[in-house]
């Protein structure tokens, strides 16, 4: 274990997957307890599945497999999904989670299709395009962990900076609206940030895990805190950590993906706060109840006692 660490500490190829998946379980993380609080916890799925036709038009259109070209047609693709749910809602009956299963079903349906066109195409160079679905982290290089900097330093400042807009959008728009604050486009822009941590995301996990980075930082930080602001940084620092042991268990073993580990290490941290968390959690919630239950018990026995004190005798 300890040769594998430091060989992942001295290598630059394991130190730049090791810096992307933190930067990447970092912005994760802090932008997806807006969306968890949001009740939009299907939306990083949605968004995910939505980028493979983005990827595969990009590929189609240029004919190179260029990461950035890919990302920016993964991007386009979440926007227009975007786009797409909010016109299902408002202009029919359909709720927000039926309208994202519908957009998540068509999109990845369409990618699917558009992927088998191109591994039965003439392409020289389409080997390996499949590896989005799942991801592939190891394929990191600096350009790509520069790109995640960005990307983390965009949405951690946006989040800083507009802390308070978000922070009633997530629980009473109403009253945000009441307040003069456009509601609307506050909504829209923390679907941006959604989909460039999504899209940013997909190289390192593919899109079938890549839900799991914003959503399971941010519902094991609640299980510690009652404080959105606590909230957030503890589900920055779940994402940064998951994405730091993912990348060291992977390097013990050539055949682990870095990706995959990495969700499952964020997994671990949901059961140890599911079980742990201070107030939450299943050990505090059985601990408080056997203390309610002790409690009631005694003042029952105490009243037994003082009943029993103010008998007279026959």
């Amino acid at each position: 274990m300890l040769d594998s660490l430091r060989a992942m500490v001295t290598d630059p190829n394991a130190q730049w997957i090791l810096l992307g998946c933190m930067l990447l379980g970092l912005c994760s993380g802090v932008i997806g307890c807006f969306a968890y609080l949001r009740k939009q916890s299907l939306m990083g799925d949605t968004l995910a599945h939505a980028a493979l036709p983005g990827i595969c038009i990009a590929f189609m259109l240029t004919g190179t497999k260029s990461i950035g070209l890919f990302l920016l047609g993964a991007g386009a693709a979440g926007l227009l999904a975007t786009f797409g749910i909010g016109l299902i809602t408002r202009y029919s009956r359909i709720k927000t989670d039926a309208a994202m299963g519908i957009v998540l079903s068509s999109f990845f349906g369409l990618g699917i299709v558009l992927l088998t066109q191109i591994q039965h195409s003439d392409y020289g160079n389409q080997s390996g395009l499949d590896k989005f679905l799942f991801g592939q982290a190891a394929s990191m290089i600096g350009s790509d962990v520069n790109a995640m900097l960005i990307v983390s330093i965009v949405i951690i400042a946006a989040c800083t900076l507009l802390f308070k807009e978000f922070k009633l959008l997530a629980f009473d728009p109403g009253f945000a609206r009441g307040l003069g604050f456009r509601v609307a486009f506050l909504d829209q822009l923390l679907m941006f940030f959604i989909v460039v941590s999504v899209v940013a995301g997909i190289q390192a996990v593919g899109v079938v895990l890549v839900a799991a980075l914003l959503i399971t930082p941010a519902v094991s930080a609640r299980y510690w805190t009652d404080r959105l602001g606590t909230m957030v940084i503890l589900a920055g620092a779940f994402g940064l950590l998951s994405g730091a042991v993912g990348t060291w268990l992977s390097s013990t073993t050539a055949s682990l993906p870095t990706g995959p580990v990495s969700v499952l290490a964020q997994t671990l941290l949901f059961g140890a706060s599911l079980l742990l968390g201070p107030k939450r959690g299943l050990l505090a919630k059985r601990l408080a109840h056997t203390r309610a239950r002790r409690t009631v018990i005694h003042e029952q026995s105490l009243q037994v006692n003082v009943s029993g004190k103010g008998e007279r005798p026959l």
